[in-house]
């Protein structure tokens, strides 16, 4: 999870609604949207139900795992969370199934649908994390190879790279196809002789960085922070040629670095209007890079569930979330 994405709405609504009634199928999940029942009521009332979607990376379960904390144990609402890939959440707005979205990377075809012309979505602000994709390879790679971070470069490397799926080319390690990203129209833009493989998703990406440094395995890949693999090991980033305004709007054309992303949550109008007390938190909800990769860790490494991380961050940070909650 545009004019900075190689996807497409692969899914029809129809589908999308099916899948998504699925999510929630849960045993009193409100068949309302927007939390209309008993929003922004006292915890000891009861504050309804939220809707929340869950893409599929950590940095996004961290943030859920914070606000769904504090939205159930501060604010009295029952969360549902619905694991979705960010074009089918976009959807859940239109079938009035998803009430918020914590982090959106930047997808200016969904948000001119969604919130401009359908106008059954809006943009809640900044989550106060700065997104940055980009082409890493190992550090150790860097030391033996010092200007391979360089694309012009990366032909001379190719053969390094070459793995029996990429063949003669050098292999590419994509992540999660439903991610932002260009890489495929990169390679193809920039002459490159290589072959983009999707890892499939987050995990995988992080295992095979993982290994590449462990065994010193050639390894080029697109990675992304906040992410809590920078802290444990060295990843450098390739320079593409630089990002200008509107160097990405023909995806077929594309080919200049990703821009820097101010990540943002989005809501549905519904959710927007009647959302009481939980809409309050989600808007006023900004933290770091640094806040989301702490509870990452505590999700990936330290083998806490989502209600254990976010639970021991807001015992930790008593004073930075007390300044999102809603005025009394």
């Amino acid at each position: 999870m545009t004019n900075r994405t190689l996807r497409r709405l692969v899914v029809g609504l129809a589908a999308v609604s099916v899948a998504l009634a699925a999510c929630s199928s849960s045993p009193g999940a409100s068949t309302a949207p927007g939390a209309s029942e008993g929003t922004g009521s006292s915890p000891a009332a009861g504050g309804g139900t939220v809707n929340m979607a869950i893409n599929p990376w950590v940095g996004y379960e961290a943030d859920a795992a914070v606000v769904a904390y504090l939205l159930e144990n501060e604010l009295g609402y029952t969360v549902e969370k619905k694991d979705l890939k960010e074009d089918v959440s976009w959807q859940g707005f239109e079938t009035g199934e998803v009430d918020l979205i914590l982090e959106n990377w930047g997808h200016p075809d969904l948000e001119k649908k969604y919130i401009d012309e359908d106008k059954v979505a809006v943009n809640a602000g900044p989550t106060g994390n700065i997104g940055i994709i980009g082409w890493y390879v190992p550090g150790w790679m860097v030391e033996e190879y010092p200007d391979i971070t360089d694309y012009n470069n990366l032909n001379k490397y190719a053969d390094l790279f070459k793995t029996s799926e990429s063949g003669d080319l050098g292999q590419f390690l994509g992540a999660d196809p439903s991610y932002v990203q260009y890489d495929e129209a990169l390679v193809k833009n920039l002459g490159l002789n290589f072959k983009v493989i999707f890892s499939g998703g987050e995990a995988a990406s992080i295992t095979a960085f993982q290994q590449a440094e462990k065994d010193r395995k050639p390894l080029i890949g697109y990675f992304y922070d906040p992410q809590w693999l920078h802290s444990q090991i060295k990843l450098v980033r390739v320079n593409l040629p630089a990002y200008a305004a509107g160097c990405d709007a023909d995806l077929e054309k594309v080919a200049c670095d990703y821009p820097e992303y101010e990540l943002n949550k989005i809501v549905s109008s519904t959710f927007a209007d009647s959302g009481g007390a939980a809409v309050e938190l989600v808007r006023n909800f900004s933290w770091t890079n640094e806040d989301q990769n702490l509870v990452s860790d505590y999700i990936t490494n330290q083998n806490m569930s989502a209600e254990e991380a976010g639970k021991k961050w807001v015992e930790e940070n008593e004073a930075k979330w007390k300044a999102w909650m809603p005025a009394s």
